[in-house]
């Protein structure tokens, strides 16, 4: 939205036509990598992408286990959409939750023996789609500097949204 399309709002600091170009191409860019992923889990693991997103998480974990508010926050969801992927992989044997040992209060969700085949088998071709999709679209250098500006914005952001989320 640009000054000139919203009457009597002259006190925003608008986006220049660099900034909206920009700004659009991430929500465009964002919206397409994440829908031909999901598709691509879906059509050759039966997962969503929120779902291989636990799993690759947990995998990264020691003994493959995390408390599910830590995993809330390296997943990047809600606590509440955690709950149902996890319950959802719960279904599917692919993950278990247990009491947390040192804190009655805590949940530990953890990957299954099937939870780490089902990984292992859907690694590649999701490593596979995303040098696809987001690695080979750019040159070294264009890639490189990508890489930068997403760390820096990231550090940005994080602590912004609320563990509640």
């Amino acid at each position: 939205m640009t000054a000139s399309t919203v009457r009597g709002v002259d006190e925003a600091r608008w986006l220049d036509e660099r900034e909206l170009r920009a700004w659009r191409d991430l929500l465009v860019v964002g919206s397409m990598v994440d829908r031909l992923v999901e598709q691509q889990l879906k059509d050759e693991a039966g997962l969503s992408h929120a779902q291989y997103e636990v799993l690759a998480r947990l995998s990264e974990a020691p003994d493959g286990e995390l408390r599910m508010t830590e995993l809330a926050g390296v997943a990047v969801t809600s606590k509440s959409g955690l709950t149902y992927q996890v319950g959802q992989l719960e279904k599917a044997g692919l993950v278990r939750r247990r009491s947390c040992e040192r804190d009655v209060r805590g949940v530990l969700a953890g990957l299954t023996d099937a939870g780490w085949v089902k990984l292992r088998e859907t690694a590649p071709g999701h490593a596979a789609r995303v040098r696809e999709l987001f690695v080979q679209g750019l040159d070294s250098g264009q890639f490189t500097d990508l890489a930068d500006g997403l760390a820096a914005l990231a550090a940005h952001l994080r602590g912004r949204l609320s563990p509640a989320g």
